[in-house]
């Protein structure tokens, strides 16, 4: 029987890449106005889940100048059971309607004001200019998304309130201030596919809504980020503050091989990094800081989704050495893979492919990756290494 010969190059090829997932919608400070929105309308009187919905809807329009503009259009959006009484709700408490919204012209904007967030004083929704935008950008791609899209409006409202209290890692607990309507419609929302889990109090978002959650914290996570924050070392000299002569200065103090590797990546014509760049990366490697819950926690989410990081990593590190002469930075490595994460959750992921052998580099030194021991053993490996390796 012929043998079946598989050549280097292809065993070494790099696997496809995965999509990337979309990125969130809002940051955690975002997220936190989020929950206050709807905190601030589950506080209100209104008995109907038609009513809180089209209170949401307004109160963002409303948060930074007391009036939201909302069209006959923007209600007829919303698909509420009764929208006369939705609107009829909000004027019993105190809302003011001037004119005719359900059966006026659609599209002409009424301006409702809110007296709570008129006032200047205890604001219950301080929101700056940008936060209250994306807030009421969420708020809409959310109640549209298209696992709830065609629900009632108690379970799109579930649907909001949920996305909400969801961390970065997808999990969450139904809030205590969840309107009685909602919570009846929680399941519904594990049934359309919003929620890939639901036991009890405790939800997972499903992958494909996951760009909708809050980014939600516990106070012992904020405190742990801050104690984080506090511990980090002393900001070091920004690119252009390092002076020629103190770049060439410390090259000439390294040995030849460090300055080969420096030289390869200062000089490098696809990449073309500014000389001030290069000089910042190499002087002042950036020390190791402990990562926090939260980290670990969207770790842990990211990691089940990418089963094939090991591999896909390692092969993407031997193309772009062969290419560029060095290594990938972590950066380069994340973004040439289509993995979106922020530096943080960048720099672990990077981390835990290295301690899992199918990665290494010759840490603090820059632009080193390299495939490691188990990428050899797999096949994937640059011509040096698979040398050292048979021998």
């Amino acid at each position: 029987m012929p043998k079946t010969v598989i050549s280097q190059e292809t065993a070494a090829s790099p696997p496809p890449v995965e999509p990337a997932p979309p990125p969130f919608l809002l940051t955690t400070r975002q997220g936190e106005g989020a929950r206050a929105l709807l905190s601030y309308v589950a506080g209100l009187p209104l008995a109907s889940a038609d009513a809180q919905l089209l209170a949401v809807v307004v109160a963002i329009r409303a948060a930074r100048g007391g009036v939201g503009n909302v069209t006959g259009t923007d209600v007829r959006s919303l698909k509420l059971e009764d929208p006369s009484r939705a609107v009829a709700d909000l004027e019993a408490v105190g809302w003011q309607v001037p004119g005719p919204l359900v059966d006026g012209d659609q599209d002409v904007p009424v301006g409702i004001r809110v007296p709570d967030l008129s006032r200047e004083a205890d604001h219950p929704l301080p929101l700056g200019k940008g936060t209250r935008s994306r807030v009421s950008g969420w708020v809409m791609r959310a109640r549209i998304a298209k696992p709830v899209r065609k629900t009632p409006p108690a379970t799109r409202l579930a649907a909001l309130f949920l996305a909400a209290h969801s961390t970065s890692g997808l999990d969450g607990r139904i809030p205590g201030e969840l309107p009685e309507a909602c919570r009846a419609a929680v399941p519904e929302l594990a049934v359309k596919g919003f929620l890939a889990d639901l036991s009890g109090d405790a939800y997972r978002l499903a992958p494909v809504v996951r760009h909708l959650a809050g980014r939600f914290r516990t106070p012992e996570e904020i405190a742990e980020e801050a104690r984080a924050e506090a511990n980090r070392p002393p900001a070091v000299p920004e690119p252009e503050q390092i002076t020629p002569a103190a770049w060439d200065a410390w090259k000439s103090g390294t040995t030849p091989a460090l300055r080969r590797h420096v030289e390869a990546v200062e000089h490098c014509p696809l990449c073309r990094f500014s000389t001030g760049r290069v000089a910042k990366a190499f002087m002042y490697p950036p020390a190791d800081i402990p990562a926090p819950r939260s980290v670990l926690t969207a770790y842990d989410a990211w990691e089940d989704g990418h089963p094939d990081r090991g591999p896909q990593a390692a092969g993407f590190a031997a193309a772009f050495r062969a290419e560029h002469g060095h290594g990938p930075s972590y950066g380069q490595l994340c973004k040439g893979l289509g993995w979106k994460l922020s530096r943080s959750l960048r720099g672990f992921v990077v981390h835990r492919i290295v301690a899992e052998d199918w990665l290494t580099d010759t840490s603090p030194v820059p632009w080193t990756l390299r495939p490691g021991r188990v990428a050899q053993a797999n096949g994937i490996a640059l011509p040096g290494q698979a040398a050292r390796s048979t021998r």
